[in-house]
């Protein structure tokens, strides 16, 4: 089974992201900043926020549903706001996708928010709204289930470094996790955390037995070239030790993101 990991950065390298996908081959495919518009024809769009202006798919939802139609998609929004085409105003949705492969059995998942709720009437305060999906698969190739979450992490306008609301995120995805996972068999825990590699998430997720393939694997890299900030760690994937590890990936090439893919392939 592969598993990619992946903040889709809202579809900024669209043509590029669209080709890894369908290249990529993963039976699951975790997806972190994700539009969906109403109209599935919705192409190009700005988000602007206190002078900041980037380029969204608005329906990348849709978008990368078409490039996988052996794929389950699973939308988990966070907040309903604004993107712009000129001067039009655009609603949207954003938030967290999962992409399953037919072949796998999706036989339980969980899906709640690990800071704040659900904004209806725009993006919300930073440190705006966060969820995490869980999802537990039967794979019917070696007749056994493993559970897959994934979170994007609260975005701190203070950096990344622990506070009270990090500390609470960790906490709920903890009892997010527990909702699906019977503790019995292999989790993995993946995405954009927003932490540091210190942070005390992952002293609390090492209580379900998690630990870093990132940080495991002496990386100190998870962004492309497309970000041009210092402090270069965001995502990670983490797993127990049921989980039997073939290759795990920090993804160089192609950049199609300002993260880069983490790939997880499991015995």
């Amino acid at each position: 089974m592969r598993i990619i990991s992946l903040n889709a950065w809202g579809g900024s390298l669209h043509e590029a992201l669209i080709d890894y996908v369908r290249e990529a081959d993963a039976d699951v495919l975790c997806l972190q900043e994700v539009l969906r518009g109403p109209d599935p024809r919705s192409g190009w769009s700005i988000y602007r926020d206190a002078g900041l202006e980037l380029p969204q798919r608005t329906n990348l939802f849709a978008e990368i549903s078409a490039a996988l139609p052996g794929h389950d998609g699973f939308f988990c929004p966070t907040s309903r706001g604004t993107l712009f085409d000129g001067d039009t105003a655009i609603v949207a949705e954003f938030g967290l996708a999962t992409f399953v492969r037919k072949s796998h059995s999706v036989i339980a998942q969980a899906m709640n928010f690990v800071h704040g709720s659900f904004s209806a009437g725009g993006w919300g305060e930073h440190p705006r709204p966060r969820n995490a999906h869980c999802i537990r698969l039967f794979s019917h190739g070696n007749a056994s289930a493993i559970t897959i979450a994934h979170m994007h992490g609260l975005r701190d306008p203070a950096g990344k470094g622990d506070t009270p609301a990090r500390t609470e995120q960790a906490l709920a995805l903890v009892g997010l996790i527990e909702r699906v996972w019977p503790g019995d068999e292999g989790l993995v825990v993946c995405g954009d955390f927003n932490v540091l590699p210190d942070s005390a998430t992952f002293k609390i997720l090492a209580r379900l037995g998690l630990s870093d393939l990132v940080t495991g694997n002496g990386l100190v890299d998870t962004r492309t070239s497309y970000y041009l900030k210092q402090g270069r760690f965001a995502d990670y994937m983490l797993v127990t030790p049921e989980v039997k590890v073939a290759r795990f990936e920090v993804v160089e090439a192609p950049e199609v993101s300002d993260h880069r893919a983490l790939l997880l392939d499991v015995v």
